[in-house]
């Protein structure tokens, strides 16, 4: 029989917790690890959605990058989103496990997924913070490079890889050539990306001084989506799983997707 530690070990040993930002929440945030697991739900996020797919599935267990809890909760009753979620998982009897920024971080992870999901090669970490335990580089952004090419074919190029349903971008008239890349909120890692002489940076989450700081500071800036840049690592989830036990039933979420949309005329 398999239980909810069982996958929790294997998840743990494909991204250690170690690798994990000293912030983040990873692990099993609810369900009892004793449970009985034969069939488990993969998603991004969380969501509402993907535990009613879950229950329409029979899972016992959702599996997710994203964390159900964030910050400490006070109580779990249902006057909070937080609390509603817990409660509906708890009722039900679905556990929930995350690989977070431990994810990110990992090699084979989100950010290697996605630098191979944008054809990069000579792929490597910025910025290593260590080595795991067969001797590999762990961090968090990736960077690699593409034939030299304009900035405006290659963030067509990136909302193609990614089925963006539009990219914003700055151009800092430099042709795209060393490109860094980094799933979700990675805005922070400007400095690092520039020292390491990339001249390209794709992200999410970006805000508007970010554009306007690197396009002077000479740097192509393409923020692809926070959904979009890591939803490919699913498939990385469900291959885990699926190596680590063959005998579980694996589905990943068909319901879930980014929540943000696009009013492009009218």
């Amino acid at each position: 029989m398999i239980k909810v530690c069982d996958v929790l070990t294997a998840l743990l040993d494909a991204a250690p917790e170690y690798m994990k930002m000293e912030w983040d929440n990873v692990g099993l945030l609810c369900g009892r690890r004793t449970a009985a697991v034969t069939r488990v739900m993969v998603a991004l996020d969380p969501m509402p959605d993907v535990f009613a797919e879950a229950k329409a599935h029979g899972c016992e267990l959702i599996v997710t990058h994203h964390p159900l809890i964030f910050q400490p909760v006070r109580a779990v009753n249902d006057a909070s989103y937080e609390g509603e979620n817990l409660l509906w998982l708890i009722e039900n009897g679905i556990a929930a496990i995350n690989l977070h920024t431990n994810l990110d971080c990992a090699p084979g992870g989100v950010n290697d997924i996605l630098a191979k999901t944008l054809g990069l090669s000579d792929i490597s970490v910025l910025d290593p913070a260590g080595h795991d335990a067969q001797g590999r580089e762990y961090g968090l952004i990736r960077t690699g490079t593409v034939a030299p090419c304009a900035l405006r074919d290659f963030a067509a190029h990136v909302k193609a890889a990614l089925s963006c349903p539009g990219v914003r971008f700055a151009d800092a008239g430099k042709t795209v050539r060393k490109v860094a890349v980094g799933g979700g909120s990675c805005g922070s890692e400007l400095e690092a990306v520039l020292a390491m002489g990339c001249d390209t940076f794709v992200t999410a989450d970006l805000k508007y001084n970010h554009f306007e700081e690197a396009k002077y500071r000479g740097l192509n800036l393409i923020d692809a989506g926070h959904f979009e840049t890591e939803n490919p690592v699913c498939a990385r989830l469900e291959e885990i799983l699926h190596a680590a036990f063959p005998e579980l039933e694996i589905f990943r979420s068909q319901t879930h997707r980014d929540e943000t949309q696009f009013l492009t005329n009218g």
